[in-house]
Order: structure tokens, then sequence, then C-alpha cells
């Protein structure tokens, strides 16, 4: 059986919803966000979701990442706050602040103590963005505020039990599908990133390029995504809109650059080019 054949999330789709930064407003009108992150082993990936997060139009971002990560982190990205050991002072129950959104899973790797963590972080009434070590075979409560997944196709066998090679051949049904039966959203990364909602509805991203297939461009997707949520006021324009302009960021790249040669963190850095032409 064909694939369905899904809408596409286009450029004037994201001009039209994107919010505008009023005159008027302050760090409390576009939140605070947490980022559950990094790990003595895997420090970069705290900083490389943090730069996501702190481009996309957060109001101020507490970072709780291993405290060895801290000072190498701070020199390069001090305009955030930071909660030491963060991740297992969550899986204790210590969220004490509240969020506008919350994101969990960078340089994190599946273990009792993460999973404590997404346990707790669930029952905060905000969206909460499940990525790379918080993503595992579990079921969701039933929550108002929505919870985004954000699997490559390896991740998402993992979840569902099924062969990578049936994924990638259903992509956009299995997104679907699942997203329905668990309750979530998911964004299936991958050439053409599938967006499936818990509702049914599905989108299609065609921004992006081979120069994505690089370790850490998915903590600055991460990152993208805690930033919108707390600046959008519709959680499924900040999901779409933050996975378009991740794959428009990468396509500015390969624009003037190989596409062999782009670093994670350098999506960040091009957005503030690439977001403004999206407002004019």
């Amino acid at each position: 059986m064909a694939e369905e054949k899904l809408p596409i999330w286009t450029k004037e789709r994201v001009k039209a919803s994107l919010p505008k930064r009023g005159s008027d407003s302050h760090k409390g009108t576009y939140g605070t966000g947490l980022l559950l992150a990094g790990s003595d082993d895997m420090p970069g990936a705290a900083l490389i979701a943090g730069y996501g997060a702190m481009r996309s139009g957060i109001g101020k971002l507490v970072i709780g990442t291993s405290e060895s990560a801290v000072p190498l982190i701070v020199p390069v990205l001090p305009e955030a706050t930071y909660w030491r050991d963060g991740l297992e002072k969550a899986a204790r129950g210590d969220v004490e602040e509240h969020y506008r959104a919350i994101a969990i899973g960078p340089g994190l790797l599946p273990s009792e103590t993460t999973e404590l963590a997404v346990r707790r972080v669930l029952q905060e009434e905000c969206p909460v963005v499940l990525d790379a070590g918080a993503l595992s075979k579990r079921l969701y409560p039933d929550r108002k505020a929505p919870i985004i997944v954000t699997p490559h196709p390896g991740e998402f066998s993992r979840i569902t039990g099924l062969s990578i090679q049936e994924v990638q051949t259903r992509r956009a049904s299995l997104a679907k599908e699942w997203a329905v039966k668990l309750g979530v959203t998911i964004v299936l990364k991958g050439n053409e990133t599938v967006i499936a909602f818990p509702d049914g509805e599905c989108w299609r991203n065609q921004t992006g390029n081979g120069a994505l297939a690089k370790g850490g461009t998915g903590d600055t997707l991460t990152g993208m995504l805690l930033g919108m949520l707390c600046c959008h006021e519709n959680p499924k324009e900040a999901v779409l809109n933050a996975v378009h302009l991740h794959g428009a960021c990468a396509d500015a790249w390969i624009s003037t650059r190989s596409a062999h040669t782009l670093l994670a963190h350098e999506l960040s850095h091009w957005l503030p080019e690439v977001w403004k032409d999206y407002e004019e």
C-alpha cells in the first residue's frame, strides 16, 4: 500500500505563525525553559541544545547538567543559568520552579535516573520534549500539555519494537499511528521529517539536507523546540516552525558551503539570519 501523501508545512505557513516580539515585552513574557541535558562524557550536548533554545525566542533558560559540564559551558553560553546535577535532582523530585516548557535527553543515556526524571517532569503542567536518552518504550500519562518525542528511525524502532526497515518504509503512517496510540506528538527525524500529532493531524517538512547527517544536529533541534514552545502560544505551530527552521538553517549553510562541513552548533548561529528572512 502506498504511503499517504502528507501536507507540507511551508515557508508561507511559518511566516504566518511566527510570534511577534512586542516592544513592551520582557523576559517573563516568553517564559523560563528547563533543559536537562549533558553528562560527564557528553557535556557538549547541553551546550548545543542550549544554543538552540537561546536562539529560539525563550525568555530565560535553565540548564540542568552534570557539575563537571558547567565550567565548560558557562564561558560560551553565559546567558543561561545553571542547575548543577539537575538530572539527579529532578529524579529525586526537586523540580520547584514553574517552567513554560521542559526538554530532557540530549547527552543522556537511558537509565533509571533518566527514567525517574522523565516521570517527574511529566507531572509538570507544561509542554515536555523528550529526546535521545529520554526516549524509551513506555506509556505516557494523560495530560493537557503536549509531550513531544523526537526519535530518529533507530530510536523509533526501539520505542515501537518495529524493525528500522519497516519504519523507513512506512514513516508517515507509523508516525501517525503511534502518535495517536501513545497520545504524544512524534517528530520522526530524517529526510522529509514527519510531524504527527495525537489528534491525527500530520505534516511533512521539506527543509533540510545531508548536512544534518552529523552528531549534535538533533540536540540543536531539541533546543529549538524548547525555545519555540516558550515563545509561541500555539504548541503545534511551535513544533512545526522549529522543525522547518532547523532544516532551513542547513539549507542556508549549503548555499555557500559544503554539506560535509557543518557543525551542529552552527545551525543556531545561522538561525538569526534565516529567521529574519521569514519576518520580511
